[in-house]
């Protein structure tokens, strides 16, 4: 976890770089917000714009598709991305027009860290198994990338229970690591997105019911045969927690 004094630091600048860029009337869309080495947006992006810049800003509001929702990382600017913005703009008390423009930019980078994680996730908290990402279902660059989307599905998650912390038991894994756990043969763990979560500060089906909401498309918890211990969350497959309701 990221320190909390850092957390907050970032997160006042980014909203007082917002109210003076209000204030003042600038049109620019990035400005001085850039606080940390991961990327920096150079246009305004509404409906209709296409590019890498849009797919980025899919990933950052990949938590945000609405109820039992996935958005697509396709770089296209549609009505789930724009629907999706608007989730987010509201979450953090932004002006709300489905437009990314110098607030919605600030405040993402007041969330993210240099590796483009977000403030509350890292790497290495969704690996407790092959550091290189290696020897699982797809390459080693795609399991981490699969992570860094879930991680932002997870922030989403942890902004809605009232920015406390989400306890995380696993997540990536190699087949060895899979094996030696007693995984299943397809689990997500495999690909990188599949994580794990404990209770505390939250109950199991408390988890398990928020995340429908944040793109998780896998959610598996208490009811569901050996889950009664963790919530499951993936990037693909079903929800089962029928002791939660799911």
């Amino acid at each position: 976890m990221k320190t909390a004094l850092r957390r907050l630091g970032r997160a006042l600048a980014a909203c007082a770089l917002a109210a003076a860029t209000t204030l003042v009337g600038l049109t620019v869309t990035t400005g001085a917000a850039h606080a940390d080495g991961c990327y920096t947006w150079g246009r305004a992006l509404t409906s209709g714009a296409t590019g890498e810049d849009v797919r980025q800003l899919q990933i950052r509001l990949a938590g945000y598709p609405g109820y039992g929702a996935v958005l697509s990382l396709d770089g296209s600017f549609g009505p789930a991305t724009r629907s999706a913005l608007i989730r987010f703009q509201q979450a953090y008390g932004l002006s709300a027009d489905g437009s990314a423009g110098p607030q919605t930019f600030n405040m993402l980078y007041a969330l993210q860290d240099d590796d483009c994680t977000p403030a509350n996730f890292s790497y290495a908290e969704l690996n407790n198994c092959n550091s290189d990402w290696s020897g699982g279902a797809v390459s080693a660059s795609t399991a981490r990338f699969n992570a860094l989307v879930s991680m932002w599905k997870l922030q989403a998650l942890r902004h809605a229970l009232g920015d406390q912390s989400i306890r995380i038991t696993s997540g990536f894994r190699s087949y060895a690591c899979n094996s030696a756990v007693g995984g299943a043969s397809n689990s997500r763990h495999l690909y990188g997105d599949g994580v794990d979560m404990g209770s505390g500060p939250h109950s199991l089906c408390r988890l398990a019911q928020q995340a429908r909401n944040h793109g998780f498309a896998q959610i598996l918890g208490p009811g569901y045969p050996d889950h009664n211990d963790h919530v499951h969350v993936g990037a693909a497959g079903g929800w089962s927690a029928p002791s939660c309701g799911i």
